[in-house]
C-alpha cells in the first residue's frame, strides 16, 4: 500500500495526542484542589506520576517494539489513551485519578516513539527530514496549544479537560482501517529488545543524540513552567494570558516546519542542531532584561525557532544513526530521557528559583541552551557523514 500524505496526518495526530496528554491538564491543576478534596501541594502528582508511567514504560515497550507490528502497539495505546479519559471525567477521588493517570501513561509510552517509527520505516534521506519536521511540529503544537485547549475546556467544569482523551478512541477505528503496517519484516534471529538497543549507547552519537532530546525537552519545560511567572510578575498576566503567549512559539514552528529539511540539505543536520539550541539559548537569556511585552513576544518566536530547528534535527539524527535491527529500542529511550528532561527542568531550575531568584533561573537555562550548542558544533568530527542526509533519497512506496 502506497504511503500517502493522510498517513502522515494521521502520525501527526498521534505526536499531538502524545504530547498533549501531560500539558493539557496544565492550566486545569488549581481548578482541581477543590473537586478532588486535597491540598494543592498534592495536585501536581497528577502531572508527575503520568511522566513517570509514560518514561518507564516506554522503556518497557522499547523491548518489544522491534519485534512486533507497529499496530499492535499504536492501536491498543488509543484505546487506553481515550478510555482512561473517558473514566477520569467521572472520578472525583484523588487517588484513584492518580491510578488512571498512572495507566494513561502507559498508553502514551505506546504512542510517543511509534510516529517516529513509522517515520523511519518509510522514508530516508531529506524525505524523512520532510516527514519527521511534520511530526516534530505536532509534538510542539502538542506541548504549546493544549494548555490552551485544555484551560477552555475546564471554563466547562475541572473534569471537561479528560474528555478531550476520548478523541483517540474513534481515531483508533482510522488507524486499524486505513494506516498501512509498515514493518520491515527481519527474520535474523537476533532482535533482543531494550537490552540490544541499550548496547547502542556505546555509540558516542547516539548516546549524545539522546542526551541533545533531553536538553531540548528541558529547555522546553523550562519556558513552559517560567515563563508565566515572569508574565505574572512583570506584567501582570493571569493564567489565561499566559497560556495565550505560551502559544506564540507554534507560530514560528508552523513557519519553519517546512524549512528544517533544506537548510539540513544545505548544512547537515548538526549545524541545524547548533542553530536551534543557539536560538533557544538566547531567547531564554534574554528574558531577565525584556521589559516591553514587544520584547517578550519576539523571545517567544525566537524560542519557537530553535524549538522546531532542533526538536526535527535530533530526531532525524536518532533515526538515522540507529541500526535498524534495534531502531525502536533506541527511538523509546531517546523518547524516554524527553520525559526525563520534562520532569528535571522543574526540580532543578526549581532549586535556583528558591535560592537565587526567577533572573537566574532564565540566564542559566540560557547559558545550558548556548553551552549544548558550542559543544554539539565542536563535536561535529565525532558523527562524521552521519548528520548529513542525502538531497536524492526517496521514499518507500509499497509497503
Amino acid at each position: 500500500m502506497e504511503f500517502k500524505n493522510i498517513h502522515i496526518l494521521m502520525l501527526c495526530l498521534v505526536a499531538f495526542f502524545a504530547m498533549a496528554g501531560g500539558a493539557l491538564l496544565a492550566p486545569v491543576l488549581p481548578e482541581m484542589v477543590g473537586p478532588l478534596e486535597t491540598p494543592a501541594q498534592n495536585i501536581a502528582l497528577i502531572m508527575s506520576v503520568f511522566t513517570f508511567s509514560t518514561a518507564v514504560f516506554t522503556l518497557i515497550i522499547g523491548h518489544f517494539i522491534d519485534r512486533v507490528n507497529r499496530k499492535r502497539i499504536l492501536v491498543p495505546s488509543l484505546i487506553l489513551y481515550g478510555i482512561t479519559g473517558l473514566v477520569s471525567f467521572f472520578v472525583a477521588d484523588f487517588p484513584l485519578l492518580l491510578i488512571l493517570r498512572f495507566v494513561q501513561g502507559i498508553g502514551v509510552a505506546g504512542m510517543t516513539s511509534m510516529a517516529m517509527l513509522v517515520i523511519g520505516d518509510v522514508y530516508t534521506g531529506l524525505d524523512r527530514v520532510r516527514a519527521m519536521s511534520k511530526i516534530s511540529i505536532s509534538f510542539a503544537f502538542g506541548s504549546v496549544f493544549a494548555p490552551v485547549i485544555g484551560g477552555g475546556l475546564a471554563m466547562l467544569g475541572w473534569n471537561y479537560a479528560f474528555l478531550f482523551y476520548t478523541l483517540s478512541l474513534p481515531f483508533a477505528i482510522v488507524i486499524i482501517t486505513l494506516l498501512p503496517e509498515t514493518k520491515v519484516q527481519i527474520e535474523t534471529g537476533d532482535q533482543k529488545g531494550i537490552l540490544e538497543a541499550l548496547k547502542c549507547l556505546r555509540s558516542v552519537p547516539i548516546i549524545y543524540t539522546i542526551f541533545m532530546g533531553f536538553s531540548i525537552f528541558f529547555m522546553l519545560f523550562a519556558m513552559m513552567t517560567y515563563v508565566p511567572f515572569m508574565l505574572k510578575s512583570s506584567f501582570g498576566y493571569a493564567s489565561g494570558a499566559s497560556g495565550l503567549m505560551l502559544a506564540i512559539p507554534g507560530i514560528t514552528c508552523m513557519l519553519l516546519a517546512s524549512r528544517v529539511g533544506p537548510l539540513a540539505g544545505k548544512y547537515s543536520l548538526l549545524m541545524v542542531i547548533v542553530g536551534g539550541f543557539a536560538c533557544v539559548g538566547l531567547s531564554m537569556i534574554c528574558m531577565p532584561v525584556l521589559h516591553s511585552v514587544a520584547g517578550v513576544v519576539l523571545a517567544l518566536l525566537l524560542f519557537g525557532a530553535g524549538l522546531i530547528l532542533a526538536q526535527t534535527a535530533i530526531d532525524v539524527q536518532i533515526i538515522d544513526i540507529s541500526p535498524p535491527e534495534s531502531r525502536g529500542g533506541v527511538i523509546s529511550i531517546h523518547n524516554c530521557m524527553k520525559y526525563v528532561g520534562q520532569s528535571a527542568s522543574p526540580v532543578v531550575l526549581g532549586i535556583l528559583l528558591v535560592y537565587f531568584g526567577l533572573n537566574a533561573v532564565f540566564i542559566a537555562a540560557g547559558v545550558f541552551g548556548l553551552l549544548i550548542a558550542l559543544t554539539t558544533y565542536l563535536m561535529k568530527k565525532r558523527f562524521g557523514g552521519s548528520s548529513n542526509p542525502q538531497v536524492k533519497d526517496t521514499k518507500a512506496q509499497t509497503l
